[in-house]
């Protein structure tokens, strides 16, 4: 499977989100790297530890903004990323216990995520984001 190369149409309008997206391609990336990736394999903690730290800061970036620019769907985004995280903790879980088909788990939900949440759902706020002066 080739990597994902970022380009203009993966922009959301906002430079600082934007480059946490790219963020999120390399994660996904690093995974495209491996062939064959064992469930016991240190990059499967590694890429969780990544997905993560990623959800907590990218975010709370988000939100933030959703919360001072009075976004209308906040509630509905909010809850996508509550859903992320969960995800996140179940593919923990499932590394634990030793699930051998964890690391395609993994890079089939975050290639899925970058189409149906960044590439749809993060668009709906550029217009409210840069009214509100944030670009």
């Amino acid at each position: 499977m080739e990597k994902i190369v970022w380009d203009d149409s993966f922009s959301v309008g906002v430079k600082k989100i934007d480059s946490q997206h790219k963020e999120l391609i390399r994660i996904i990336n690093k995974l495209l790297d491996i062939d064959k990736i064992s469930v016991d394999s240190e990059l499967i903690s590694e890429l969780l530890t990544d997905m993560t730290r990623y959800a907590d800061y990218h975010f709370k970036t988000e939100e933030q903004y959703m919360v001072e620019l009075n976004y209308p769907d906040y509630k509905i985004h909010k809850d996508e990323h509550n859903e992320f995280k969960k995800k996140t903790l179940s593919f923990c879980l499932d590394t634990m216990a030793h699930k051998e088909t964890i690391a395609t788990e993994i890079l089939s939900f975050l290639k899925n995520w970058l189409v149906t949440h960044v590439l749809s759902s993060d668009k709906d706020y550029k217009e409210c984001f840069n009214a509100g002066g944030v670009y």
